[in-house]
């Protein structure tokens, strides 16, 4: 029976460990899109730092070889045409007023385990089993879709491997009825995020430890 789960790109689950959870979720403070940024952000999409100080989109749909800051969970603007505050699932590229900043949230703790729903089959069970503790990328980390805003992200399975530099460590599956079926798309793969920018080794270059800025 095919899974029920669709595409929604890294969704919080928990934090590892017996800390308090957060869901991973900064004040906006910390991060801000640029004005005239063109590239769409979606909701549970991955995102990296800048030299310039703001946040962006990975550089390719895999996710690119940059250390990734987190997951986006929306943004706030003034509108350009409205002139008023406006809280939006995703960053649609444009639209705000220049003289204002675009706030962005992100998840961003290097504990945080997120859902990614797989892209292929995973064959069986046992498969999946042997999967854990192996790193992997994504289908697609920078399309969404603009109705609801949300990613179209998922775990790609054909890049399942021991490379460092892959930008995802699965940890395990959801326990899931309605998405059960490990001969189909869809399970609910549980996943950390590798090589993370804030983690105590993170870096720039994905796969190499280092304590070296943007």
């Amino acid at each position: 029976m095919a899974n029920s789960n669709g595409s929604f790109g890294l969704r919080p689950l928990s934090k590892m460990g017996s800390a308090t959870n957060s869901t991973g979720l900064s004040n906006y403070s910390m991060y801000e899109i640029a004005n005239g940024n063109t590239d769409k952000l979606y909701h549970g999409e991955p995102v990296i730092p800048l030299s310039t100080g703001f946040i962006g989109a990975p550089g390719a749909a895999a996710g690119g070889t940059v250390g990734l800051l987190g997951v986006f969970q929306g943004c706030k603007y003034v509108a350009s045409t409205t002139g008023k505050p406006t809280w939006s699932n995703y960053w649609p590229g444009s639209g705000a007023d220049s003289n204002h900043p675009i706030e962005a949230y992100v998840n961003d703790d290097p504990m945080q385990l997120y859902v990614i729903a797989t892209d292929a089959s995973w064959t069986s069970k046992a498969t999946a089993r042997a999967a854990v503790f192996a790193n992997a990328n994504f289908s697609t980390a920078i399309t969404g879709t603009d109705t609801t805003g949300v990613s179209l992200g998922r775990l790609a399975i054909s890049t399942i491997a021991t490379t460092a530099a892959l930008q995802m460590r699965i940890m395990g599956w959801v326990d899931d009825p309605e998405n059960a079926d490990f001969s189909a798309a869809g399970i609910g793969a549980i996943v950390r995020l590798n090589n993370h920018f804030n983690s105590n080794n993170g870096a720039i270059a994905a796969g190499t430890p280092s304590t070296t800025g943007v």
